[in-house]
């Protein structure tokens, strides 16, 4: 068994002094295989590291890199739990999704992704908030948010089916939210199918929803689809899916640095792949906020 934390020392001088964090249990384990792979790696290298799986420091003034293993919603947690955080920061596939891993590594693997980031210079990354909540992969809104309520499902059948399976069911049975959407680009009062806000370009371990959305741009993406028969759902679904969906004609795509959504009633909605629910949400991108090493 892992205690809450240890420390590992390098027998030579280095100048790096990571901080490893875990969520053992994202990815159904993956992620406490992966910290062995990780470790190890360190150890060869003869590198400076401390473990943290439950026991999170308050500090991190003798750090100089924070690597996280888990998923997009370990990344979300770790975020709003160190949200002034500005050592540059790694992230590991150790969850269900892992889309914003994605986004940093694409489909590199473990060994690849080592080698790189050991010696990667560090980016500027942009991060927005949802009522003052950090995020920084995506916020759906109605439709995604039925969705997270199937989550056994999800985290059961893995990331991309589950999410697919999830979202198949929905398909037969949603019903659009009506939505008053505000931005200095675009505003409308509608009812819509899908409202996605993103950082980044993936969602549900693999759907391209956003796909021009770019990490470190300065700016948000609004996608929204316009009421849908049932046929249309899903004779679209694998469009959408593969990104393919922009031009559509009951598609509109825009990009701000803020919105404000509007809902009639309590809505549920996710946030990087967290349940959330309100009746108002406000969001605005912090642009540059975190350094990623990729």
């Amino acid at each position: 068994m892992l205690n809450e934390f240890y420390f590992l020392y390098s027998i030579m001088p280095n100048d790096k002094n990571i901080a490893i964090f875990v969520n053992s249990s994202a990815g159904k384990g993956k992620s406490l295989q992966l910290l062995s792979t990780v470790t190890d790696f360190l150890k060869r290298k003869q590198i400076l590291h401390t473990v943290f799986v439950q026991d999170w420091p308050k500090i991190f003034s003798p750090f100089t890199e924070a690597w996280i293993i888990g998923g997009d919603g370990t990344l979300n947690y770790f975020l709003n739990y160190f949200s002034d955080i500005n050592i540059p920061l790694v992230l590991f596939k150790g969850g269900t999704g892992n889309d914003f891993a994605w986004k940093l590594y694409g489909d590199i693997s473990i060994d690849e992704q080592l080698r790189l980031v050991l010696n990667a210079d560090e980016k500027s990354v942009d991060a927005a908030t949802c009522n003052d909540k950090i995020f920084i992969n995506g916020v759906g809104i109605g439709f995604d948010g039925e969705v997270l309520k199937s989550m056994n499902t999800v985290r059961l059948l893995g990331g991309h089916l589950g999410y697919l399976v999830v979202v198949l069911k929905k398909i037969f049975t949603f019903k659009e939210y009506f939505f008053s959407i505000k931005s200095n680009v675009f505003s409308s009062s509608d009812k819509y199918l899908l409202l996605m806000i993103s950082n980044s370009s993936r969602t549900g371990g693999g759907f391209h929803v956003s796909p021009l959305a770019q990490i470190n741009d300065g700016f948000l993406n609004l996608i929204v689809c316009e009421k849908l028969s049932v046929f249309k759902r899903l004779r679209y679904l694998p469009v959408i899916e593969k990104g393919k969906h922009l031009s559509l004609p009951f598609i509109k795509h825009f990009t701000a640095t803020s919105f404000v959504i509007n809902c009639e009633r309590e809505t549920p909605a996710q946030l990087d792949g967290e349940f959330i629910s309100a009746k108002d949400f406000s969001i605005k991108i912090l642009p540059k906020r975190y350094l990623f090493k990729y």
